[in-house]
């Protein structure tokens, strides 16, 4: 996707939240805070996107947004449920209605067999509903793979969430 298409989605996402009198709020790792790029590029994003939190290290997805240690060490940060614990963190920390959560390999090195490089975990929290994570495999070197978790944490956010 673009960095134009991007900021057309960002757009579109902008609008929706409007409609809703709803704000979003984003807990980044691989992404490394290029969702809340690709949103407030949007003039007035001010008005659905009050905050988000780069947790790059495991140090600051436990502060910011009340990862636990046992899951880090159980599961590791690139799992299902470090992106819930970091969506249902970061929606109650911004007070926001919805949020989206990243956490991957996005390389080129740090891959394993069992999650290997291109991997992303993304979680998704919304007032009044239950948390989805969902996990992706994606091609290419460090820049695709990030570009391709910010559109996906987008779209999806898009169209599980907020298409009614």
């Amino acid at each position: 996707m673009t960095d134009s298409e991007l900021r057309l989605l960002s757009q579109e996402i902008g609008q929706h939240l409007q409609r809703l009198n709803a704000t979003v709020t984003a807990a980044e790792s691989c992404t490394g805070g290029w969702i809340a790029k690709v949103i407030t590029d949007v003039a007035g994003s001010s008005q659905w996107f009050e905050r988000g939190f780069v947790t790059y290290s495991n140090e600051a997805k436990q502060t910011l947004v009340g990862v636990t240690a046992a899951s880090l060490e159980s599961f590791g940060a690139v799992s299902e449920q470090v992106v819930t614990e970091m969506a249902e963190g970061a929606l109650k920390q911004a007070r926001a209605q919805y949020a989206v959560a990243v956490s991957g390999i996005a390389g080129p090195d740090g891959g394993t067999a069992e999650k290997p490089v291109g991997t992303v975990w993304f979680g998704f929290a919304a007032e009044g509903a239950n948390s989805l994570a969902q996990r992706k495999i994606f091609a290419g070197d460090r820049e695709a793979v990030r570009r391709q978790a910010t559109a996906y944490a987008l779209l999806t956010l898009r169209d599980h969430f907020l298409k009614n």
